[in-house]
């Protein structure tokens, strides 16, 4: 008698919110497992906080419960065991730190409650030695099987949280019309070693040599903008794809660091970083059409000024770079069905730019490629038949020259880019070595290997000239020396 009227005082304290509670032995105990909330019962996470269920048009978050095996976890069959939620988020230890973990179709988290009450983390993608705070707790290289993502035995890299130690409960994230299950965690503070080799490549070399290449572009893009003798047609268009290639360096570094992912968008930067990279591929185009043009034409001496030249190619470039950048974005928004997520630790993931943008983006850089190929094949054949060269086209023979090789620099570098987007670490290595390279080789191809520019150099600087030897340089320099009271 006294055992039956204890449990009658316990169901109707929690029978309002839990009404599954059943003896489990004959001494009265209640088999009830703890199961952690972050909200209270009637609400859920909107944008990282507690929101009325009334004021959104979601359902009622119910944990779900799967059973441990002695090989795995298995969904064969339901299972609901006697919970009761306790509302509240944890309180780490002093030598913890809590972690966000979001778990939604297209990311590399997943998270399932067992029947004792203990939160269980599976990420996919986990090799060994990343820094995915999977090697946190000394997990394996498993993976998740991309073809059943809802076959967690398929994985055997996984950390379980007891009660305590998490809180968990279904999070909407607005920005992204994404729903996800939402779970912070207590993990150990661990510091990062800067032996191991991806975290050092990614985190420490990649951002370098991203800083190395701003450097280089942006030396480029001063002298041709400074030197008074270089701001013609194609110095204008040398120094304007620099640029181009600065925004687009710069845009890259910022999605090295996804741990800031709540003060940047992935999502403008990648937009940027593609932005940038067609418009430079289209200052290039432009550079080898302008070439091309120059020696196909028999009158070389046209009333059209270089300032007016220069506004016919910037509307050009700029109308087909906002042209096919915006049909990308539409394509992405409207057609996308993968839309892929930067899966976020300390902050909600966000959507990024899918591979139908990508494509769109990629596709396009190819095009102008080829009609490149096409402008150096045919320009280098006019020029084996001329026998006699004017001085604008013995000017133009060096642009030709100066074009071929950012031509072939830059295609590399493009190619490189488009490969290490497959997700294999030694192609990404090899693009973050390219990436330095190509800039590096800009740099000496537009400044340091023309002996017209290093002359103007020297002069302008009162440098690197300790002789007056002028024999060597490029259309008459000597006069340009002379002129300006060298």
């Amino acid at each position: 008698m006294y055992h039956l009227v204890s449990t009658l005082l316990i169901i109707g304290t929690l029978g309002a919110n839990h009404p599954r509670i059943v003896l489990a032995s004959n001494n009265g105990e209640l088999n009830l497992i703890s199961v952690a909330k972050c909200c209270e019962p009637e609400e859920l996470l909107v944008d990282d906080t507690c929101t009325p269920l009334t004021e959104t048009n979601e359902t009622e978050w119910r944990p779900e419960f799967v059973e441990e095996k002695v090989n795995g976890i298995s969904r064969s069959r339901p299972v609901k065991p006697n919970y009761q939620l306790k509302i509240g988020r944890p309180k780490c230890q002093s030598n913890e730190h809590q972690w966000n973990v979001y778990h939604y179709q297209s990311g590399e988290d997943r998270l399932a409650i067992l029947t004792t009450g203990v939160l269980r983390h599976y990420t996919r993608h986990l090799t060994k030695g990343n820094y995915n705070h999977g090697y946190l707790y000394g997990l394996d290289a498993v993976g998740l099987d991309e073809d059943d993502e809802d076959d967690l035995e398929a994985i055997s890299n996984h950390h379980d949280y007891s009660f305590g130690h998490y809180c968990i409960d279904k999070a909407v994230l607005s920005r992204d019309r994404l729903v996800a299950t939402y779970a912070m965690v207590c993990v150990p503070n661990v510091v990062v070693g800067w032996t191991d080799t991806d975290y050092l490549m990614k985190h420490g070399i990649d951002p370098t040599f991203h800083a190395i290449s701003i450097a280089s572009y942006l030396v480029v893009a001063v002298v041709y903008f400074v030197l008074p003798q270089l701001r013609d047609l194609v110095g204008n268009m040398i120094t304007s794809m620099t640029l181009c290639l600065i925004a687009g360096q710069s845009a890259s570094m910022v999605r090295i660091f996804t741990e800031f992912g709540n003060h940047v968008s992935f999502m403008v930067a990648d937009t940027v970083m593609y932005v940038s990279l067609l418009a430079a591929f289209f200052w290039l185009n432009a550079l080898g059409y302008y070439v091309w043009s120059t020696f196909r034409s028999r009158n070389v001496f046209l009333r059209v000024t270089d300032g007016r030249k220069y506004c016919y190619y910037s509307s050009y470039v700029w109308g087909s770079t906002v042209c096919i950048a915006g049909t990308a974005i539409f394509a992405h928004f409207a057609l996308e069905t993968n839309k892929p997520m930067v899966g976020g630790t300390l902050y909600p993931p966000q959507e990024t730019i899918g591979w139908l943008g990508i494509s769109m983006f990629f596709t396009s850089i190819a095009f102008t490629i080829i009609i490149d190929l096409c402008f150096v094949l045919t320009t280098a054949n006019r020029i084996k038949r001329m026998s006699t060269y004017g001085r604008i086209h013995h000017k133009m023979k060096y642009s030709f020259r100066m074009f071929v090789f950012l031509f072939i620099i830059m295609s590399t570098g493009w190619l490189s880019l488009l490969l290490s987007r497959l997700n294999y670490n030694a192609l990404l290595y090899c693009h973050i070595v390219i990436n330095i390279l190509q800039a590096i080789f800009i740099l000496y191809v537009c400044v340091f290997g023309q002996r017209r520019v290093t002359f103007l150099l020297g002069k302008t600087c009162n440098c690197c000239n300790s002789e007056d030897n002028i024999e060597g340089l490029d259309w008459g320099e000597e006069m340009t020396a002379i002129n300006a009271g060298y």
